[in-house]
């Protein structure tokens, strides 16, 4: 069965196509839902909403475009939409750097450890810079994505790369103290 009849049996709510999907999907759903998420646990609650979401508004899908795309972005929006509702973006701006004065360049580290240090941000910077350096959005789009100014968007992408930058810099500073006992 190709991915346009399983799409409208879903539409048709068959659970037989429902599981399908799932299991044809969950995997790089999952990805885009740890990427955004606090932790093993909350993207695997954020993945079971946004299959929940999905599939009550699948009959939305109007195969135009990749389903894939299309059911991403469905999985980055309920997750945002989550954190909204918890206030994690109700800051003012802050007075930071351009994010063109702080450079993230290491090949020291490997990216298990990137993309842990990533996921420790806090959550407004995390989700700032996720949007902005993996997904390409601009500050605009993110702004109006999260509820938040042009200018706080920047500024939280500023102190993401700065956090990171700090991290990277202890890690190769522990990594040269390993090496040189």
């Amino acid at each position: 069965m190709g991915i346009e009849q399983l799409i409208k049996d879903c539409q048709q709510d068959s659970i037989k196509a429902q599981e399908q999907l799932y299991r044809l999907f969950a995997p790089k759903l999952f990805a885009v839902c740890l990427k955004y998420s606090r932790n093993y646990e909350d993207a695997q609650d954020n993945l079971q909403d946004g299959f929940l979401l999905l599939f009550r508004k699948i009959g939305q899908f109007q195969f135009k475009g990749s389903f894939e795309g299309w059911a991403k972005r469905l999985m980055v929006n309920n997750v945002l939409q989550r954190y909204r509702s918890e206030g994690i973006f109700e800051i003012v701006s802050e007075n930071m750097p351009d994010e063109a004065e702080v450079e993230i360049e290491s090949d020291s580290v490997s990216m298990d450890f990137l993309l842990s240090i990533i996921q420790g941000l806090p959550d407004r910077y995390r989700m700032v810079f996720n949007l902005y350096v993996t997904d390409g959005y601009s500050h605009k789009e993110i702004a109006d994505m999260l509820g938040i100014t042009v200018g706080t968007s920047k500024s939280n992408l500023s102190r993401a790369r700065i956090i990171l930058k700090g991290k990277i810099e202890a890690q190769e500073g522990n990594s040269k103290n390993t090496y040189s006992k």
